[in-house]
């Protein structure tokens, strides 16, 4: 069997990244898989996976294995190590409600990483983690757009984003989750490592280039800016049910309410008709995929639920006001950041390590 021995640094290589990833109860796999696997791929040549470059640890109180919220249990590789070993400490979350309260010593081991000066990162809901312990107090958290209204009612005098992938603010950084952990660690690798290292990840996970933090969330919903409870869920079946629209009355069963009152419900908080509402998300979508796809506008048509190419495009010009091939962008998006580019300036303040 042949061993694969990890070569020695050269002097002139950057001190390796180091970060603790701490595992909640109901914790999402993707945005672990993801956050974890670029640092992985960033840290050696080739997939040889040694960590060379990047070093992290899997930690859990007292090490015990941590149950995904899928069903996947992930056995960590440590406990609670000294904070003052990583250059990052960052908590992962998932699902916001009927997960196993949080212990009192994960609360002590943020606050203690917080006092020794070690960036925190909360990620998915692990933002509310570092928001319940105290530590997010006068900072800005990023959230997904599906967590912005239950942060709002939990954190009400805490300043919060939904639309964007990721926060840096100080030493404190919160990510909506999914994908944009994949940026955001990236965006550590470029910090510390350089581009190079940086683009390697996204390329090998068959990822768009990296996006940086101010960035939006691809097609942020309406839903999450809606106060009404009723409302929110109407527009978020509307919003998950595009290609295939439900009829208003199945939207209106579902939540509770006969037609006609969330109509009038509708006009009363959005100044809509709930099937106008439906094809402007569907019509929005439909922009979004012109502007940041090749597909053609026969199939974008169908994935936003048109039968009728000819009456999508009539309807998508009478809200944008131009037919759907002049949507697409003059120019292609840029490709991954250049060799050698300058850290963005989301990073200023953020510690030297």
């Amino acid at each position: 069997m042949t061993v694969l021995k990890t070569p020695p640094r050269s002097p002139k290589d950057p001190k390796p990244l180091s970060v603790g990833i701490v595992l909640t109860d109901n914790f999402t796999l993707s945005a672990f898989s993801l956050f974890v696997d670029t640092f992985r791929l960033a840290a050696d040549e080739s997939d040889f996976s040694r960590q060379i470059h990047c070093r992290w640890e899997i930690m859990t109180e007292g090490a015990a294995p941590v149950r995904a919220s899928c069903g996947v249990q992930v056995v960590p590789s440590a406990g609670f190590v000294d904070p003052a070993r990583f250059d990052y400490v960052a908590v992962i979350g998932g699902i916001l409600h009927n997960s196993k309260p949080v212990s009192p010593a994960l609360y002590a081991y943020l606050r203690r990483a917080a006092g020794a000066k070690i960036p925190l990162i909360g990620i998915c809901t692990g933002s509310f983690i570092l928001c319940r312990a105290g530590l997010m107090e006068g900072r800005k958290t990023c959230v997904s757009w599906l967590h912005y209204q239950d942060f709002r009612k939990e954190f009400p005098t805490h300043e919060v984003t939904g639309d964007r992938f990721f926060e840096i603010d100080g030493d404190r950084i919160t990510c909506a989750g999914g994908a944009g952990a994949a940026d955001l660690a990236a965006s550590l690798v470029e910090r510390h490592l350089g581009s190079r290292r940086a683009q390697k990840p996204h390329q090998v996970l068959l990822l768009t280039p990296m996006r940086k933090a101010e960035a939006a969330q691809p097609h942020p919903p309406m839903a999450y800016e809606v106060a009404d409870e009723r409302v929110r869920r109407a527009l978020l079946m509307m919003e998950q049910n595009l290609a295939n629209p439900l009829p208003v009355a199945a939207i209106a069963h579902n939540v509770g309410l006969s037609t006609r009152q969330l109509e009038r419900l509708f006009d009363a908080t959005l100044r809509q008709k709930p099937s106008d509402l439906y094809r402007i998300l569907r019509l929005r979508y439909a922009r979004w995929l012109l502007e940041n796809t090749t597909r053609s506008v026969t199939d974008i048509a169908l994935d936003a639920g048109f039968s009728d190419c000819a009456h999508f495009s009539r309807q998508f010009k009478s809200l944008h006001g131009l037919s759907p091939s002049r949507a697409r962008p003059a120019t292609a998006e840029s490709g991954p950041f250049p060799e050698g580019a300058a850290p963005s300036a989301e990073w200023a303040g953020l510690r030297t390590v």
